[in-house]
């Protein structure tokens, strides 16, 4: 049987109450539960809204206001633009999927070097990131593949979508009658 999914509301004075563990949380304990993989909800404890994504997207913004951002603001122009646009719903599952991976990929990576180095705390922080470093040509280049594979994809499923769209608005031709003199 699943757990049920953790719910956090949200009162009027911006505090978050776990109802789990009955007490008052921050933003940074709600950013460990995902970091845990912990599943939950954050409620409007007045209306029941679900809240979840913008306290999520609280958290994206005090992360990227310190330290090294992750999103460019060329990046963030571009997301911006696929707003109400055809392909906005297909755009969230694409970066999803390419972000799973991405985080499957690290984890083998890790996994590789507990294999080679052990447990050794004094070697496995920094292993991805100095293997990220020397192999950074490598990975461009491979991310440069992936990306002209998906950006072909793309373009056959844009080619898909218009056959089928002309097979759908295309009538079948009509027989000529020949009158007869």
């Amino acid at each position: 049987m699943a757990e049920p999914i953790r719910q956090i509301k949200k009162y009027p004075n911006r505090r978050l109450y776990d109802t789990l563990t009955s007490s008052y949380i921050t933003l940074a304990d709600v950013k460990e539960m995902v970091l845990q993989f912990e599943h939950f909800q954050v409620v409007d404890a007045k209306s029941g809204e679900d809240l979840t994504r913008s306290i999520l997207l609280q958290i994206l913004l005090e992360e990227e206001s310190g330290g090294l951002p992750l999103f460019s603001s060329e990046l963030l122009s571009l997301i911006i633009r696929l707003y109400g646009k055809a392909t906005q719903g297909m755009l969230g599952k694409y970066l999803e999927n390419n972000i799973h991976s991405f985080l499957e990929f690290q984890q083998r990576l890790q996994e590789q070097s507990r294999a080679v180095f052990g447990n050794n705390s004094q070697i496995h922080p920094d292993f991805l990131a100095q293997f990220l470093h020397f192999q950074q040509p490598a990975m461009q280049n491979m991310m440069s593949a992936y990306m002209d594979q998906s950006q072909k994809m793309f373009q056959q499923m844009q080619e898909q979508i218009q056959n089928q769209t002309r097979n759908i608005f295309t009538y079948p031709p009509t027989e000529k009658t020949t009158a007869e003199p």
